[in-house]
């Protein structure tokens, strides 16, 4: 294939417990780079949170974050495209989240205008956010930001179990046409608009600005909120820690982060095919 454009996740893909890419992965993304081929980050990060990535990897594209609800272009601050959760929406979830019997273990975050509202700063907090690179915001009741859209609404809570059952309830509340439920790690379960996913985002990238077609895209990522995108991409790769479900519609397994599976995926499709 003619690759032209490789675009990469961050957390357990390029990023790893160190929250750093290594000089292996840039090294490899930097000899791609010299072939032509242009860079992008899709993430489910913030923007704000991305931007450091953004720029080691040297991408010249617009910054895909929060899951595709958001396309800036770091350049010249412009969006390109936002697509927020509804006010109603968001509040729907927030109830529901309030009224679990185990809500006390469940911790939301709403994301609007690049910042990170909470009820309260607990150690999840703290820990997510020195992670994020974000300065979270406690407001008590979070209904005192619904007074405008939200970018996305993540629900984080460390048993897994009790977040397999929310991602199992809430989808069967919500279809797929109302709205976007996936999840970046086992303890984050996530809530864009309907058309808001790393797939769209990316196709946006390819098609509506560079003029490309699946066939010239590689893409490279860990979870569940990739595989939309690694769907999309001629090359869809995941890495080694990926769940099983991303594992099988991916078109190659590379290592694990911790093992520079990122580079290893360039050296195999980019700078020896």
């Amino acid at each position: 294939m003619d690759i032209k454009l490789l675009v990469l996740d961050i957390d357990n893909t390029i990023a790893g417990k160190s929250n750093q890419v290594s000089e292996t992965v840039l090294e490899a993304i930097a000899k791609a780079k010299a072939k032509g081929i242009q860079v992008a980050i899709a993430t489910g990060r913030m923007y704000c949170s991305a931007l450091r990535f953004h720029r080691s990897v040297g991408s010249q594209l617009p910054l895909v974050a929060y899951n595709g609800a958001l396309i800036q272009d770091p350049q010249n601050k412009a969006i390109d495209r936002h697509l927020p959760v509804s006010v109603e929406t968001a509040l729907e979830l927030l109830n529901y989240y309030e009224e679990l019997e185990s809500s006390s273990s469940v911790e939301v975050h709403f994301y609007r205008d690049d910042r990170l509202y909470v009820r309260e700063i607990t150690p999840q907090t703290v820990n997510y956010a020195e992670r994020a690179d974000a300065e979270p915001i406690a407001v008590g009741d979070l209904r005192q930001v619904l007074d405008k859209e939200i970018t996305k609404v993540l629900a984080l809570c460390r048993d897994t179990e009790l977040m397999e059952a929310i991602a199992k309830d809430l989808r069967d509340r919500y279809l797929p046409q109302q709205l976007y439920l996936t999840q970046s790690t086992a303890i984050y379960f996530e809530a864009t608009n309907p058309l808001a996913n790393k797939g769209s985002a990316v196709r946006y990238l390819t098609e509506d600005i560079l003029g490309l077609k699946p066939e010239n895209i590689m893409a490279v990522g860990d979870n569940f909120n990739d595989l939309e995108m690694l769907k999309y991409a001629g090359i869809g790769v995941a890495m080694g820690s990926a769940p099983t479900g991303v594992k099988e519609i991916a078109d190659w397994v590379a290592p694990d982060v911790e093992q520079e599976g990122a580079a290893a995926a360039i050296e195999k499709f980019l700078l020896h095919a």
